[in-house]
């Protein structure tokens, strides 16, 4: 098992463009930077005052909006005013599209790979769709 696991964060983007800059002219990932930045955080015994030292802004960056927007408003009127028997038709020809569209048809097929690496990354890709 890898000794590293990958997350996803949201940060503004005034940090990121910051972060990036760090590692440009640190000649290191941005992936390093980040990590460093926690690692630094998690193991300096007093962390209290350097946590309070940042500035971001206490609203999150994305809002939760409840109900519905406009456009989906738009667009469940103008389902409601079509009969049943055109939403179960209109219901059919999405499926009919979506299956001809995300599920390509399998044929024989004989592959070779170089590495064992490369038949992972095929598998990840084929396994996708």
């Amino acid at each position: 098992m890898s000794n590293f696991r990958r997350v996803t964060v949201t940060v503004p983007t005034a940090v990121l463009d910051a972060a990036d800059r760090l590692a440009t002219r640190l000649d290191r990932s941005r992936s390093w930077v980040v990590a460093d930045a926690l690692r630094r955080l998690t193991t300096q015994p007093n962390t209290a005052p350097a946590v309070r030292a940042v500035s971001e802004p206490e609203a999150p960056s994305y809002v939760v909006r409840s109900g519905l927007g406009p456009q989906r408003l738009a667009q469940l009127e103008a389902d409601l005013r079509l009969t049943p028997e055109q939403r179960v038709h209109a219901a059919e020809a999405d499926i009919e599209t979506a299956v001809r569209f995300h599920r390509p048809p399998r044929v024989a097929q004989v592959v070779a790979f170089t590495t064992y690496d490369d038949f992972l990354d095929w598998k990840r890709r084929s396994v996708l769709w």
